[in-house]
């Protein structure tokens, strides 16, 4: 097939062409003058299954022919006489040994790093070995490294390194895929010296980015029939900028840095890289501007030399189409505008980003026109209704269980779906509503027994989800092979439910795939040893993270989704290259716990700019491609971004070139993308819907309250369409499910608890002290608070407060005591027919036999202008308890109410009931309610609220943030 030459041979194929393709048509070509058998003694080597699958489906179009013998590079180990070399060790036992290291070092040196880098830290420990031993780079290569002036790092770093040095020469039966890789290329190049193949070996699409690699590549160009067929290799690039490559500090981020290192190498001049196929990319005037565009630093002197040289910029640029939206949302909705343009005219049409989130966008986006794209990456395992799922039950294992993970279970798809499902949705709603209603914060089976009895639940649902959700919590260590067993059983019970049949957790392509890493763990867990539930909770969430999932529904032929690595295996009439900013594309490089940039150089590891030079290669070869979009978002989350490297110099390249119609074909690029914006902003227009206005419903007479209580006059006056929602439409707020210390919480304790010590004071004075009252509290709290860090907090604010209570309460004793607490309080307004409640916190009995009214508040008291005014709560009880609405009271004079502030500070601010005497608050009762008992009265939202910034429980349903404060009311009769 190939002709004799003193020189290694290398092919390549220009940025911008389908190398696939191109790689096919060239094998054709080349064996058109030989039988037909000679193809198919070509041993073709490619560098992934995808591009495999792609030469294998040209192949099949036609004509038909004999095909070559196709493999991969990391297959060579798989033939009879290399199978020797013992096989790898599955990268999950080298993984779980390496946390067992991990964590032990980190248990008798906890000053290294926190416990929670336990699984980061040995992840990048795998890496560095696998990176050691792909690149042949020994233990004693590192130790050797001079660290001088880093000696502290050094050492901490040393002795995690250490971990890594003893699985590095752990000998020929514990290799790692790297390590067995690179043994199986050295014997395979020790076969080749000694007796050469004669047959063609051409290895097509691989960069030579990592040294075993490069080393086959090195061997298979120097066989008598092998070749390199270089993918997106710039036959523009002039000499002087190749020599100029050759340091990996400062060239490692180019995109042809690899090829030149090939080169050099194979003492090949660039210029003796021959193209594998005669065909022009489609754009030989672009790939031009992009080569100058790309030039290492410093590039000034290059644009200004060469920049003058390139012609032809509107030809370069009439096919680019650059979109520079305001937010991600506007990108991603631009591109799929031109993705479902390009569905409906048969176009091939590919977006190709690193960014995850940006493509997720554009499928949600493009599921409004029922197109889904072939995604190539498909759906992290861990976001997986199995996958998730197996991270909510692992969850259980390590903490107490709440309302919120319990429910997050029960309403999970995949729980209780192996029968009668519906019932057991019922059964959760219910138990959703009372857990909301009723708590506990952290349900147990006394609480469920008590919501089965309340709401007449099955007994036999109510067991099921006690036996499996409560009490799973485990302390002590354990064994990973008992992890993973319970993990399985408990995940299996909770998919199939109380009724005895099979759940669907393993069904579909999500369940086999989470089930094969289930099963996966269960074999190496002999390798893991005793973990946390936190630690194991941790790692299946880790491992799950790293597995990906497609789903198996038929996507649309043309729209894909790929990553940057597809640039060079597919083909596409249009390219999509989005998330053009620094930081997605390229990424920005993992920093690395143990090695600098110039000890990696020196140690001969990979620098963390071989992956953007990486991304800067895809970058290259996408751009080339017949029809390409650029597109990027100028801010995200609130915050301004920068443009990607590798556009920012193509942009400022054309900006600089005037004279050639850079700047005019610049513009050009960004009006067709603004075009498209401004079809997208259309898109997103909302019909025009009428402002709404405060709202102030005035209903019938007969709908109207009847009964309010004591602090709901307040509401009435402040914001009198709550009470409205509340007693006209009878609607009330649901609790909280994810329960918490709260205000309401800590208000319900404090009175509980200064309501027994009163009364037992009162029963024995003696008890009147700090330690029983401290006492009290702390039995109290433990009894009603959940939280533990809660109960120390409340404790220690009662601590600071107590003496100064004690001392009030001594001196109110000395006037008479407590006779009633929480007593019911009623009293009918006549002849209005209207009733006020409510309950006194403690009444008291002075030595005249008058009433002294006691209301404890855990936060702000009222002061006395806002108690004239508004809260009128403890004015009106004492207007009640002179016309006898105290339950066993008769009518008695008031003669002091106040409001006991136990919040940060101890506080008293007493009713001014001189300036607010009882006749005068119920008259101005009277008249506030006989008002909104008028037909014309509406109940206005948010008619006189302390401050703009409050909030109250009914404002969504008012549309509140339509309208302001500002806004006129518009009364509304309502039937």
């Amino acid at each position: 097939m190939f002709d004799p030459s003193g020189l290694p041979r290398v092919f390549a194929v220009p940025p911008g062409t389908d190398f696939p393709a191109a790689l096919v048509k060239g094998l054709r070509h080349r064996s058109n003058d030989y039988p037909p058998e000679e193809l198919a003694k070509v041993q073709l080597v490619v560098n992934t299954r995808r591009m495999a699958r792609r030469v294998r489906e040209l192949f099949d179009q036609g004509p038909a022919c004999l095909l070559p013998r196709l493999s991969l590079v990391t297959d060579l180990g798989e033939s009879v006489d290399l199978a020797s070399v013992p096989p790898a060790i599955p990268a999950l036992r080298r993984r779980l040994e390496l946390t067992q290291l991990v964590s032990k070092l980190l248990d008798q040196q906890p000053d290294l790093a926190a416990r929670s880098s336990l699984f980061d830290l040995s992840d990048s420990l795998a890496a560095l070995i696998d990176e050691m031993q792909g690149e042949g780079v020994s233990p004693e290569a590192i130790g050797q490294l001079d660290v001088s002036d880093l000696s502290g790092h050094w050492a901490r770093a040393q002795a995690f390194i250490g971990i890594a040095d003893q699985f590095i020469d752990a000998g020929p039966d514990a290799l790692d895929a790297q390590a067995r890789q690179r043994i199986v290329v050295e014997n395979l190049i020790a076969r080749w010296r000694d007796a050469p193949p004669q047959h063609p070996v051409i290895l097509a699409g691989s960069t030579g980015s990592r040294g075993t690699t490069l080393m086959l590549m090195e061997a298979v160009a120097r066989l008598p029939q092998g070749a390199l067929i270089l993918p997106g290799y710039d036959f523009d690039q002039p000499d002087h900028v190749w020599r100029g490559l050759d340091d990996a500090l400062t060239s490692e981020d180019h995109p042809q840095y690899r090829f030149h290192k090939l080169t050099t190498q194979l003492d090949l001049r660039p210029d003796q890289v021959t193209p594998w196929t005669p065909d022009t990319p489609p754009s030989p005037a672009r790939n031009r501007l992009v080569s100058l565009a790309l030039r290492p630093a410093p590039i000034t002197d290059a644009w200004m030399s060469e920049g003058p040289k390139l012609t032809d910029l509107n030809g370069a640029t009439k096919d680019l189409t650059l979109v520079e939206a305001q937010s991600p949302r506007d990108e991603a909705l631009a591109i799929a505008l031109r993705l479902r343009q390009a569905a409906e005219t048969g176009q091939t049409a590919a977006l190709i980003t690193p960014d995850r989130m940006l493509t997720r966008q554009v499928s949600a986006a493009l599921d409004r026109w029922n197109i889904l794209p072939d995604d190539s990456a498909g759906l992290p395992m861990q976001l997986s209704p199995p996958g998730r799922f197996l991270r909510h039950v692992a969850g259980l294992f390590a903490r107490r269980l709440d309302g919120e993970a319990l429910l997050t279970l029960l309403k999970h798809p995949l729980c209780h779906d192996g029968g009668d499902r519906g019932t057991h949705l019922l059964h959760t709603r219910d138990l959703e509503l009372d857990l909301r209603r009723h708590g506990p914060p952290f349900p147990d089976s006394r609480s469920l027994t008590a919501f089965a009895i309340r709401k007449e639940v099955p007994d036999d649902w109510v067991r099921w989800v006690s036996h499996h959700f409560c009490d799973q919590r485990v302390t002590t260590d354990l064994p990973l092979s008992d992890w993973v067993i319970r993990l399985r059983d408990l995940a299996e019970a909770i998919s199939a439910g109380n009724t005895g049949g099979p759940g669907t957790l393993w069904d579909k392509n999500a369940g086999q795939k989470a089930l094969s890493v289930l099963t996966a763990l269960t074999e190496e867990a002999g390798h893991g040893g005793p973990m946390t539930a936190h630690d194991f909770a941790d790692l299946l969430g880790a491992l799950l993270s790293g597995e990906e999932v497609r789903d198996r529904d038929a996507p649309h032929p043309h729209i894909m989704i790929w990553g940057t690595l597809e640039a060079r295996v597919q083909g596409a009439d249009l390219l999509i290259l989005g998330g053009l900013n620094e930081g997605s594309w390229p990424e920005a490089p993992s920093p690395d716990p143990w090695l600098n940039r110039q000890m990696r150089a020196k140690a001969g590891l990979l620098l963390p700019e071989r992956r953007i030079g990486l991304s800067a290669h895809d970058f290259q070869q996408a751009i080339g491609a017949p029809e390409v979009w650029l597109t990027r978002a100028t801010r995200s989350d609130d915050a301004e971004t920068v443009p990607s490297r590798w556009l920012n110099r193509l942009t400022n390249l054309l900006q600089g070139l005037p004279e050639q119609g850079g700047r005019a074909a610049l513009s050009a690029m960004r009006g067709r993308g603004q075009k498209w914006l401004s079809w997208s902003e259309q898109l997103e227009i909302a019909p025009e819907i009428s402002a709404a206005s405060r709202p102030s419903p005035r209903p019938p007479i007969a709908s109207r309250p009847r009964r309010l209580s004591v602090t709901e006059i307040k509401r009435l006056i402040r914001d009198p369409y709550a009470i409205y929602a509340k007693h006209v439409l009878r609607l009330r707020p649901l609790d909280p499910l994810v329960q918490a210390p709260d205000a309401l919480l800590r208000g319900i304790v404090i009175h509980e608890i200064l309501e027994h010590f009163v009364k037992d004071s009162v029963l024995d004075t003696a008890l009147l002290t700090r330690e029983n009252f401290l006492k009290r509290a702390e039995t109290l709290l433990d009894q009603h608070v959940a939280w533990p860090t809660a109960r120390k907090l409340w404790l220690a604010r009662l601590e600071r407060i107590a003496d100064d209570f004690l001392s009030a309460e001594t001196a109110r004793r000395g006037d008479g005591g407590p006779v009633a607490f929480e007593a019911a309080m009623k009293l009918v307004l006549k002849p209005l027919d209207f009733t006020i409640a409510g309950r006194a916190d403690r009444i008291d009995l002075n030595s005249r036999g008058a009433l002294r009214l006691v209301d404890y508040k855990t936060g702000a008291p009222p002061t006395e202008s806002q108690q004239s005014k508004f809260d009128k709560q403890l004015l009106i009880e004492a207007a009640m308890a002179e016309q006898g609405g105290i339950e066993g009271f008769d009518p008695l004079p008031v003669a002091e109410a106040v409001f006991i502030g136990m919040g940060g500070s101890y506080k008293e601010v007493p009713a001014p009931l001189a300036k607010e005497p009882t006749d005068k608050v119920l008259t101005e009762l009277k008249e506030l309610i006989s008002a909104y008992l008028e037909p014309n009265q509406g109940f206005s939202s948010r008619r006189m609220l302390h401050k703009d910034t409050d909030s109250g429980d009914y404002d969504h349903l008012a549309r509140f943030g339509e309208w302001d404060r500002t806004a006129d009311t518009k009364p509304e009769d309502l039937t």
